[in-house]
């Protein structure tokens, strides 16, 4: 048993902090316990006291189940055990016990027990007007302080006080149970950053927030984001959706350039460290009288060097001025890619979606997500990873060629710096976030502002769209200066800290020149190696905020990617082998929203060839139908065939290459009329597209344009009229050609002799085609083969014209009501004419003689 006879071993005092390069063992092990227990019982009572006193037990569904909490519990607990494992090791070994042992082995242990219960504390009990999230700052601190106190053992590297030696089993004990230390607790305070046993989010707002309503939910087209959520949040799974577009697949060149910039990294990490140091060489061989020709060599290379660095820290060297040249083709690559591929996305997306999206949002949102890619991956390839590397280099170079005091400068100045750095910018991110939507919400205002410029004069609205568009720039303004305002704030930060090692480190290499130990070379090699290493940290908080902002800026994009294909082909679908065109609809149901049904049992067929009308109430699920049948949305129940073949089982592309489609409100490119009605078919000549405007009756108009068939219809066909775009519509099916044609209220806004003409023009195209016409005018369908009276989701009648109307129902009702407006109109006309022949009419001659 050993025995405790002195505080510190013998020819040594408490108060000795510097003993044989290194710090001594008595005042280490009495300072570091100390202070821990400090924090854990002095900020540990007062935090728990709080939380009994203010605090709330939390409710278990907002507690979460986390693995790594469990880790948090266990690593504790093994770090306790380990002190008083260790206490007893060392009272066992028969030797001489020094006090500061016992006191280190029982305040730790104290210590951490205070730490377990106060992780217990946190985990059931909660501050409910707190706004934050997180381990409390008693806690952390007590974590950091644990985790820097055993980094402080490289300082000691070559006493032979401590264990770094491993000369015997003393020693080896020592270093098994300093590397559990330093593995424990450095795990610890990065798990606690995390917080994985606490809400992620302010207990206020959980326990106030109010449930979503389910439709709104579904209709929201990039989500909203939580303001206290870090971007780093799904990192990893952000990072698998970039891998693709990281490595440019299937293109060896691509690949050679990206792993030659990689190649060009690595020696500009290897330029970095020889600058300094041939800096050095010049002072030291002009202060000890060197030759000229080992001078002049000298300052060749160090020259050299500095050409193919740039300035600082490779700015704008040969080396980083070249790779950003072969990287080009690289980045262009990825943002190519990334375009294609969400454009892609968006196009394969549901009509629900499209019907339901704000255009200006998207817009932004594609913008800044794609140009964010480049930007996260230009600045974790070429700033963050150089940056950690060079630091790493700098500590290790100044712990071998200087001391561990110089290491140890840097190494606390760069974990200060990081840590704050992030902790900041982490806090910034809600502003800089709603910064984002406020941008979002003033372009989406102006986007929708000038595609309904004709309504906005129409009631005399300007000065109004003008206020809301100046409110929301006002409201982004403000986000904007909270922005600007923390980052002065980061800024200042950094500096400070800069400055303050700069100064130690500064100080202290003046003071080894002074005593003789460093030479003039040495000093100048630290200032050029710190300020070097300075520089790109200095800009490392930038890089940092910038891949914050790339990840804010993507979490739209994201979202847009995230958006799932409501109508998707199945795995082995085939192609539709068209026949002759047989429709059949068998007990379909359908729903837009949960809980309303627009069709209910519907059943009908249309035989090859033949024209059916559908007709009906607004609102009674006629469109709806012709968009089942183009498979714009999957249907809920039922089945829906063509030519005996389930449309849901064929690949979409297949089923709409046979259908033609002429919608109700008829939207046009802003291009020329030629290209519009070329869309119905890309391949076709100019000659094939002037036919299909023959048969639309648009020709003729078109040739009375000064630039014909090169007129522009402007934004979404606006310099046409209402007739003149669906017209134009109609000519575009017809050079489609399909074998299913499909006409959504297709001649409603013709008049009476337009209507006639196209009419005749569609039954020539549709002879020999299977049809399905949406009509509000009955008197354009009574040569249908079938008509279908739809009347609140199902079909009321079925029959020719002539016997729905001696049927006496609905149809029959609907056909009365259209002939009296017809009438009603026709005496409106009349009148009209009359009175107008009326006013023409010469003053009578009894008229004249009144004066």
């Amino acid at each position: 048993m050993g025995l405790v006879k002195s505080f510190c071993e013998a020819n040594t005092s408490i108060s000795h902090t510097w003993v044989d390069e290194g710090i001594s063992p008595c005042f280490y092990f009495t300072l570091v316990p100390s202070v821990l227990l400090t924090i854990a019982f002095f900020l540990g009572t007062i935090h728990c006291i709080c939380f009994q006193k203010y605090g709330t037990a939390m409710e278990p569904k907002f507690i979460p189940r986390s693995h790594l909490y469990g880790l948090q519990q266990a690593i504790s607990i093994l770090l306790l055990v380990q002190f008083l494992s260790g206490l007893v090791w060392q009272a066992t070994t028969g030797a001489e016990l020094p006090g500061y042992v016992v006191l280190y082995g029982c305040f730790s242990a104290l210590g951490w027990v205070w730490a377990i219960a106060l992780l217990r504390v946190e985990r059931r009990r909660v501050l409910v007007m707190d706004r934050t999230r997180g381990h409390s700052a008693a806690l952390l601190l007590f974590w950091a302080v644990a985790f820097s106190a055993e980094n402080l053992a490289f300082v000691s590297w070559y006493s032979p006080h401590w264990w770094w030696s491993l000369e015997n089993n003393k020693q080896q004990v020592q270093f098994a149970l300093w590397l559990m230390r330093y593995v424990g607790t450095g795990l610890l305070f990065f798990i606690g950053l995390k917080a994985p046993g606490l809400p992620r989010r302010p207990y206020m707002l959980l326990i106030n927030e109010d449930e979503r309503d389910v439709e709104q939910s579904g209709q929201s087209l990039l989500g909203t984001t939580d303001e206290n959520q870090s971007t780093w949040q799904g990192f990893w799974k952000k990072v698998r959706l970039l891998l693709p577009y990281m490595w440019p697949r299937g293109n060896l060149f691509l690949q050679m350039l990206v792993v030659f910039c990689l190649g060009l990294l690595g020696v500009e990490r290897a330029i970095n460290v020889f600058v300094p140091i041939y800096n050095k060489n010049i002072v030291n061989e002009l202060t000890d009288g060197s030759s000229w020709h080992t001078l002049a060599t000298t300052v060749i290379i160090y020259v050299f060097l500095k050409f193919m660095q740039g300035g600082g820290a490779g700015a704008s060297g040969f080396i980083s001025n070249l790779r950003s040249f072969l990287w080009i083709r690289v980045q262009q690559y990825t943002n190519r890619v990334v375009q294609v591929r969400l454009f892609a996305h968006l196009h394969s997306l549901s009509l629900r979606w499209h019907l339901g999206r704000k255009t200006g949002d998207v817009l932004r949102s594609i913008d800044r997500g794609t140009s964010s890619i480049n930007s996260l991956l230009s600045y974790i390839v070429f700033s963050i990873f150089p940056t950690i590397a060079d630091i790493v280099i700098s500590i290790v170079y100044f712990i071998t060629y200087f001391n561990a005091w110089f290491g140890l400068i840097v190494f606390i100045c760069m974990a200060l710096y990081l840590t704050l750095t992030i902790i900041i910018t982490e806090w910034r991110t809600k502003y800089r976030r709603d910064m984002n939507l406020q941008d979002n919400n003033a372009k989406s205002k102006a986007v929708d502002s000038l595609l309904n410029f004709e309504t906005v004069k129409y009631y005399n609205a300007e000065n109004y769209e003008v206020g809301r568009y100046e409110d929301a720039i006002l409201k982004y303004q403000a986000s904007e200066w909270m922005t600007q305002a923390t980052l002065a704030f980061l800024n200042q930060t950094q500096n400070l800290i800069i400055g303050s090692g700069l100064l130690a480190g500064s100080l202290l290499c003046a003071y080894f020149v002074t005593e003789g130990k460093f030479q003039v070379g040495d000093y100048v090699l630290f200032g050029t190696y710190i300020i070097q290493l300075y520089t790109p940290l200095n800009w490392f908080g930038t890089y940092y905020r910038m891949i914050q902002n790339s990840f804010i800026d993507m979490e739209c994009m994201f979202k847009l990617f995230e958006e799932e294909e409501e109508v998707k082909d199945e795995v082995n679908a085939g192609n539709l082998l068209y026949k002759l065109g047989k429709v059949e609809f068998e007990n379909v149901y359908f729903s837009y929203t949960n809980g309303k049904e627009i069709l209910k049992d519907v059943s009908f067929t249309v035989l090859p060839g033949q024209t059916v009308a559908l007709v009906g109430p607004s609102g009674s699920g006629k469109s709806t139908i012709i968009r089942l049948i183009f498979r714009f949305y999957d249907i809920h129940g039922g089945c829906i065939r063509i030519d005996g073949q389930d449309i849901s089982k064929v690949k979409q592309t297949s089923l709409r290459a046979h259908i033609g489609v002429v919608p109700q409100d008829t939207v046009l490119f802003n291009n020329a009329i030629r290209d519009n009605i070329r869309y119905g078919r890309i391949s076709a000549s100019d000659r094939e597209v002037e036919e299909a405007a023959i048969a639309a009756d648009i020709h003729s108009k078109i040739m009375t344009f000064p630039e014909g068939y090169d007129t522009q219809v402007g934004e979404r066909g606006l310099k046409l009229s209402g007739g003149e775009k669906q017209r134009v519509a109609i000519a575009r099916t017809i050079l489609k050609a399909p074998q299913i044609i499909l006409l959504d209220e297709a001649t409603s806004a013709l008049d009476t002799q337009t209507e006639r003409n196209i009419q005749a023009s569609l039954a020539k195209v549709c002879v020999n085609r299977t049809t399905v016409v949406v009509a509000h005018r009955l008197s354009t369908i009574i040569g249908a083969d079938q008509i279908l009276v739809i009347n609140d989701g199902r079909i009321a009648e079925r029959g020719g014209h002539e016997e729905l109307l001696l049927k006496g129902g609905l149809y029959a009702d609907m056909w009365m009501n259209q002939q009296q407006a017809m009438d009603v109109d026709s005496a409106s006309d009349t009148e009209a004419k009359d009175r107008n022949s009326e006013k023409l009419q010469p003053p009578s001659a009894s008229s004249g003689h009144g004066h």
